[in-house]
């Protein structure tokens, strides 16, 4: 427990040095211009994509004579952009997860982006859509640009659930029965018959807490208010929403349980919960497939979307040029491009026949469900002021629940005694 205190200690001061070390923008740079942008993705359909933008912006602008984009793993993402910032030696541009938008936004670690924006050749930032730009701005400034907004949903493995006798999503949609507690019940059923696993929320592997947000929004919980002062996991809500997980993990063995990873696009498990930018992994799988909105839970249907902003580092040796780039690499035009993996904020791409443009392994009805509708009703997964702390916090209260005879309630009790006094902060 000491070395865990000492981790989430250690995330927290990074973070609050970082920030804090980031004053006034720099003066405009001179001479020769090499960019550092850090991202999580190592996808090589990602990066080539990139990596042709920036190709693009150089030609235009000789000056730069390198945009390199630095991939950081997604699990230690936060925590290694903030010390590589207490360092000193932050990149100039990054993206960023919504649960750190409260921290980056707020602490003037960003460069405003509005006046590069607007004075961009046909920009059209009156295309961004409000929903998507609330998150990442503050006192009427948009400190970062939200390229992905992008609602969860569910990738089928068709094949292994009709081995498995099973009626697949579609089928239960269409019989009004696409429920959690029905999705439980066919992934368990399909686990059983393949040996395999039934469903995996990607990303969370018990660690990743706040991706379970796309399980419990079905029964109207929330890791804390919307003012963010008070705890939600000790509700009835969040009780009933964790204890369906835990008897679906453990009872059920409908989910992969502790220590058991499996790769659905790989065609180790029969649904995933995700979001669209994965579904170039299916360019060359060899099982049929299918992808559908998340289920409905007691609450009814409902969406849930992460989003991710990019932005640029006012203390960035090159913050001027650094801005400029973002609004090359975000203009309509590469917009529409970046639309086949990241689902854009602007409104004039979003409907299904501009997406299925870029998205060709994806049906125009599959986007306009599952993409479409979710950015229309869909609430972004939690974040908070603080988040480095909280996270680790709320991760830590949560372990003694990953057992079998856990006492689901106690133990959400016990994370909201842990997070309070840093939701009052």
């Amino acid at each position: 427990m000491k070395i865990r205190a000492l981790l989430s200690a250690a995330t927290a001061g990074a973070l609050a040095l970082g920030l804090a070390a980031c004053g006034g923008a720099e003066e405009p740079s001179t001479g020769p211009v090499s960019l550092r942008m850090t991202v999580w993705s190592s996808n090589e359909a990602h990066l080539k994509l990139f990596n042709e933008i920036a190709d693009a912006y150089r030609a235009k602008n000789p000056r730069v004579t390198e945009v390199k984009f630095d991939p950081i793993p997604f699990e230690s993402y936060t925590t290694t952009l903030t010390t590589q910032i207490a360092g000193g030696n932050g990149p100039d541009l990054a993206w960023l997860l919504e649960n750190s938008a409260p921290d980056f936004v707020g602490s003037g670690a960003l460069l405003p982006l509005d006046d590069t924006l607007a004075n961009a050749d046909g920009y059209n930032a009156a295309d961004l859509s409000p929903s998507a730009t609330k998150l990442w701005q503050a006192g009427g400034k948009l400190f970062a640009y939200p390229f992905s907004t992008s609602p969860f949903g569910v990738f089928v493995n068709t094949d292994q659930l009709k081995a498995a006798g099973q009626q697949t999503p579609a089928e239960l949609i269409a019989a009004n029965q696409w429920t959690w507690e029905k999705a439980a019940a066919v992934a368990a059923a399909s686990a059983a018959k393949s040996g395999k696993a039934g469903l995996v929320v990607r990303d969370f592997d018990y660690k990743g807490w706040d991706n379970l947000s796309t399980v419990w929004t079905g029964w109207g919980a929330q890791a804390w208010s919307a003012d963010g002062k008070t705890c939600g996991f000790d509700q009835q809500p969040m009780v009933d929403a964790m204890t369906f997980l835990h008897k679906a993990i453990f009872t059920d063995k409908a989910l992969p349980g502790p220590g058991t990873t499996a790769d659905f696009f790989a065609g180790e498990a029969a649904m995933t919960v995700t979001q669209i930018s994965r579904a170039s992994l299916l360019k060359e799988a060899k099982f049929g497939w299918d992808l559908v909105p998340l289920p409905t839970g007691p609450k009814g249907a409902y969406a849930v979307i992460g989003q991710a902003g990019l932005g640029a580092l006012k203390k960035g040796k090159n913050a001027d040029v650094a801005a400029d780039f973002l609004a090359f690499f975000t203009n309509p035009e590469n917009s529409a491009k970046l639309a086949a993996y990241f689902p854009p904020p602007r409104t004039s791409l979003l409907t299904a026949d501009t997406l299925a443009k870029t998205n060709p392994l994806l049906k125009p009805e599959q986007l306009q469900k599952v993409v479409i509708d979710g950015i229309s009703t869909g609430v972004v997964k939690p974040s908070h002021t603080g988040q480095a702390e909280i996270a680790q916090a709320v991760r830590a209260a949560l372990d003694p629940l990953w057992k079998p005879d856990a006492d689901v309630k106690a133990v959400l009790g016990g994370v909201c005694s842990a997070i309070n006094p840093l939701l009052a902060k």
